[in-house]
């Protein structure tokens, strides 16, 4: 009986492994197909398989390990990615997660250091205060970086209305396309309360 329970385990973990390992990691969050399809075999392999499944990939893989394989090791990276993606995601969802996202992707991907944090800060807090879901009903701006039209986050992701990492993504490509700079946009907006 817990022969068969440790089975059932170890076939709910692989088939949960397979589920996450079909998602399409983006910037923005996970990505799942619309359709996707499971074969199994028939064979004696799989059926040995259903019975015992440490004996089965003993007899398909052998002694190799999986892990130090290319197949095991994109594998792995996969799933690091996504953890670490969706992590990121659930992280910016408080202001001061949102903050520490914003930062990482200032100096990482745009290599800015913390004079234009700071100014991206001022901008933001006078913004939305870092709140994902703050939202202006007479102007229909919306978001972190109150994008107007909050369509506009589209080109970005389609999950813009309830992701903030999409949002901070999408007002730090807007504020470098238009105004090269944090700074040079906190400038602007201090003029004009808008940017």
């Amino acid at each position: 009986m817990t022969i068969k329970k440790k089975t059932i385990a170890i076939w709910s973990i692989v088939a949960s492994m397979l589920f996450l390992s079909s998602a399409l990691p983006s910037a923005y969050g996970l990505d799942f197909p619309m359709n996707s399809t499971v074969e199994i075999d028939s064979d004696a392999t799989a059926l040995a398989a259903s019975t015992n499944p440490l004996d089965s990939a003993q007899a398909l893989y052998g002694s190799i390990n999986l892990a130090a394989t290319s197949v095991g090791a994109v594998f792995s990276s996969d799933l690091a990615l996504v953890s670490s993606i969706s992590a990121s995601v659930e992280m910016a969802r408080t202001p001061n997660g949102a903050k520490q996202v914003a930062e990482i992707i200032l100096t990482e991907e745009y290599g800015f250091g913390e004079s234009q944090f700071a100014c991206l800060d001022s901008l933001w807090t006078r913004e939305s205060h870092w709140n994902y879901k703050a939202h202006n009903y007479s102007s229909g701006a919306h978001g972190i970086a109150q994008a107007l039209p909050a369509e506009k986050m589209s080109v970005v992701g389609t999950d813009w209305r309830t992701n903030p990492v999409t949002q901070i993504r999408w007002g730090i490509r807007y504020i470098t396309m238009r105004y090269d700079t944090p700074c040079k946009a906190w400038s602007f907006f201090k003029s004009r309360n808008y940017y």
